[in-house]
């Protein structure tokens, strides 16, 4: 299981800078969590 800081690494890795930001992908790891799947912000 791979925390948000791990996610938003790999990304940052593979889309440079089109990646997320890490507060995005800690928000979505927030989200998903409490299953809320609905992708909108």
């Amino acid at each position: 299981k791979k925390s948000a800081a791990e996610v938003h690494r790999i990304l940052v890795e593979t889309y440079c800078d089109h990646a997320l930001s890490e507060a995005t992908c800690r928000n979505w790891f927030r989200r998903l969590k409490n299953n809320d799947f609905d992708v909108e912000d």
